[in-house]
């Protein structure tokens, strides 16, 4: 039985998203063309216009893509623990741990922001990776493990945090780093506790 009109669109956009996501990871934004993409799949401009606007619409697609595995990364070690605490923690880690991937950080960290402009990639990651961060603040809040305070703030500031700590270890030589920052980033979350006496 041949693939369905649904079914072929269904996986040329796979299809493009996949190539893409290898070339920008590989050459950064500017260093890809929508040439190369179609031609490195044997399809036409016209099949890639079909499905996306352009080259930026295409990197969307992509970014949206990696948020996503990332936030599905975060969620799955938070959901191995019990504790709303343990699942903080577990969940911060796995975030930076995720961002250490150097394809993640070109296309999330630093060229996301760039392309996308800062109001459009700052949506997609609250509503993906600061959605999950702002759920968890509220859990450790209503659990009385850290003391009550405005969210939005506190999850803009750790948000920030860790998405610079990201940033730095892509431009870091040495493997100690990450387990390094990871432990800072405990050290941080752990002052926001309440010392129970």
């Amino acid at each position: 039985m041949s693939p369905s009109k649904a079914e072929q669109r269904e996986a040329t956009v796979v299809a493009l998203v996949a190539e893409a996501r290898r070339q920008f990871a590989g050459s950064g934004y500017a260093g890809v063309s929508l040439a190369g993409i179609v031609d490195a799949l044997g399809l036409t401009k016209g099949a890639l216009y079909h499905h996306f606007a352009g080259k930026a619409a295409l990197f969307r697609a992509v970014v949206e893509q990696v948020q996503a595995q990332v936030a599905d990364r975060v969620v799955a070690a938070a959901e191995v623990e019990t504790g709303s605490w343990d699942q903080l923690s577990a969940g911060c880690e796995a975030f930076l741990r995720a961002s250490a991937d150097p394809e993640v950080q070109r296309i999330l960290l630093i060229d996301g922001p760039a392309v996308l402009g800062w109001d459009e990639w700052r949506a997609l990651d609250d509503a993906s990776s600061g959605r999950h961060l702002r759920e968890a603040l509220v859990s450790v809040i209503d659990d009385g493990v850290i003391a009550p305070q405005p969210v939005g703030p506190l999850t803009h500031l750790l948000s920030g945090a860790m998405n610079e700590a990201a940033l730095w270890l892509a431009r870091s030589d040495d493997p100690r780093d990450l387990d390094d920052t990871v432990a800072a980033l405990i050290a941080l979350l752990d002052a926001l506790r309440i010392d129970v006496k």
